[in-house]
């Protein structure tokens, strides 16, 4: 009774408290997550000191009996609400915002609390997305309700602090501290370090195809919360919402939740401990895998053994089109490949991922004003940089930039109509004389885009100081 009426103060507090600036947002999910170790901590020194009055024999290593007091304490809540508000997101099935949330639990908290308490929580079915794949092909999401991502990130946020460190430097995916940027500059130690063949394995469909036993039984060697094991279990077969039909799920955990990640690592975590047994240098960010060898033989020889284990420990199948050994330089990881020369630098393949972009967003027809076509183009192309300025070799990026800016000039320039508009617009930027004759032209917008004029009434210097960045501009700031 004390937790719950400690849950109500913090759900009904006045609405000038509610409207915390983002410093005081962060403050308060730190406090949290320092909250959440000591508990972890002093969970897993109570559970030592009753290891050594009760020895265990290896049946019985299962810890963590009592987690789902921990998982609806007020701390976690608070701070699970602050990640789901601040991730945002799609509604689900229920049409549900984040904005709602905090009134949700408001009004419902007790009956929540006490659903999970008493292991009766039943998770609605997650609405099926279906996104495109960057080399073709969809990728199927499942999009939990607001109300099912909270709970599964309060859940997340207790089994991370007790699975986390159990799992491989290697692994990289979804982790605190880690990110695929850090899975990179592994990659390119191995290499470095003379490792100059390299076997690239894809499971095919890994989140579609979990096996639901073997993913149980291995978190129930950790966990014995029987609430807990039943709720993972209840998102695992939830379903998904298909024309208003619901189609329970017998397999895989859909990519869209907040849990998933961490169910995916601790289902890959044999496949780790597999690796290292076998002494194999490897960088793993979730399902995609990199493994470094010596020899083209020895690759070939690991691609086939590794193969096999997969679909016999983990029921799972490695996708032989997408798989295969090759050079660093030949094969990509996480966008990235490793150049002959032991340099960091973007894949041909995401080099071209951009061009499509830059192509999508200097479309001339779209109803946007000319603030709102740059203002999408700084937000992409800051985020794009943000991830590819780990390489070191840019050159295939920057020479890009002179492309870049003709697909600018040939976008206003179409959107300047006809030979009247096209002239105002000219005379407008500065031009006079003959050079406003090409105002009059009959070729294309592309060819004019390379014009003398065009380049002198939208010059780079003008461009940059409306705001046009270029990836080179964004490496100058750092």
């Amino acid at each position: 009774m004390k937790e719950q009426s400690s849950m109500r103060s913090w759900s009904h507090k006045p609405s000038s408290q509610q409207k915390q600036s983002g410093a005081a947002t962060a403050a308060t999910t730190r406090r949290a997550k320092h909250w959440l170790g000591d508990v972890v901590a002093d969970t897993q020194s109570e559970q030592a000191g009753k290891d050594q009055e009760t020895p265990r024999d290896s049946t019985q290593k299962a810890k963590y009996e009592n987690l789902m007091e921990q998982v609806v304490s007020e701390e976690n809540a608070q701070a699970a609400w602050l990640a789901v508000k601040r991730n945002g997101g799609a509604p689900g099935i229920d049409r549900m915002t984040t904005g709602q949330l905090r009134d949700h639990i408001d009004k419902h908290w007790e009956t929540l609390r006490s659903k999970l308490l008493g292991g009766r929580y039943v998770p609605s079915p997650v609405k099926r997305v279906e996104i495109p794949k960057p080399n073709g092909g969809t990728r199927m999401l499942g999009i939990p309700t607001v109300v099912d991502r909270w709970i599964q990130q309060m859940l997340l946020q207790v089994l991370q602090f007790i699975f986390d460190p159990t799992f491989s430097e290697h692994s990289y995916g979804f982790r605190p501290n880690r990110s695929a940027h850090d899975a990179v500059r592994a990659a390119q130690r191995y290499a470095q370090g003379g490792k100059k063949w390299v076997v690239d394995m894809d499971i095919t469909k890994f989140f579609d195809r979990v096996n639901h036993d073997i993913l149980m039984h291995r978190i129930g060697q950790s966990i014995r919360d029987k609430r807990v094991l039943r709720l993972i279990g209840a998102y695992l077969r939830a379903g998904i919402m298909v024309e208003g039909l619901i189609v329970r799920s017998e397999q895989g955990t859909p990519q869209g939740g907040p849990l998933s990640p961490l169910l995916a690592n601790i289902y890959l975590h044999e496949l780790d401990r597999e690796l290292e047994r076998r002494g194999l240098a490897f960088c793993r960010y979730a399902d995609d895998c990199n493994i470094y060898v010596g020899s083209q033989r020895a690759a070939q020889r690991v691609l086939t053994g590794v193969s096999q284990w997969v679909s016999r420990h983990l029921r799972l199948e490695v996708n032989a089109s997408k798989s295969g050994t090759g050079r660093p330089w030949e094969r990509k990881f996480l966008g990235f490949r490793i150049s002959r020369q032991g340099q960091i630098e973007a894949a041909p393949q995401s080099v071209e991922r951009f061009k499509n972009k830059v192509r999508e967003l200097w479309r001339s027809c779209q109803s946007l004003s000319s603030e709102q076509l740059r203002d999408n183009w700084r937000a992409y192309v800051r985020g794009w940089w943000g991830y590819y300025r780990l390489a070191e070799e840019r050159r295939s990026v920057f020479r890009l930039e002179g492309w870049i800016r003709r697909h600018i000039r040939k976008c206003f320039w179409l959107r300047w109509h006809n030979p009247k508009g096209r002239m105002r617009a000219l005379r407008r930027l500065g031009l006079k004389g003959r050079l406003l004759k090409v105002a009059l032209s009959s070729q294309g917008a592309w060819p004019l885009s390379r014009t003398g004029s065009l380049h002198l009434a939208l010059n780079n210097t003008r461009l940059r100081q409306h705001g046009f960045l270029m990836p080179s501009d964004l490496a100058a700031t750092v």
